[in-house]
């Protein structure tokens, strides 16, 4: 098993729709957090992050830290939206990352479309 997964219940990503998501970390070292990090490869737009584990997401932020602190059975569920209409498909890069003390232990990361 890897020390870090990422998964998307669709890989088929429409405009304004809920792209809901899972992180499990299995790292059996110390840690502070997960951060994810997004691209919409041949775009200058972005993710916007809605919730995750529940929390809702008041401002907009490019990228998500999540603390340990908050991460319960070592798992993480998030909810994005992509909010612009595209006029081609795009690859979205999502890329989870461990990090401890500001430095990035383990990743994982996956593409999914983007199209109208």
């Amino acid at each position: 098993m890897k020390d870090i997964e990422i998964k998307l219940e669709n890989m088929d990503i429409k405009p304004h729709q809920e792209i809901i998501g899972h992180i499990t970390v299995n790292y059996s070292g110390l840690y502070d957090g997960v951060v994810i990090n997004t691209q919409i490869l041949g775009s200058n737009e972005l993710v916007v992050w809605r919730e995750y584990n529940g929390k809702k997401i008041t401002q907009n932020v490019s990228r998500l830290f999540v603390n340990k602190n908050v991460i319960p059975d070592n798992k993480v569920d998030f909810v994005a939206t992509i909010e612009f209409e595209p006029t081609e498909e795009h690859d979205v890069k999502f890329r989870a990352s461990i990090i401890q003390q500001h430095k990035e232990v383990e990743n994982a990361q996956l593409f999914a479309n983007y199209s109208a």
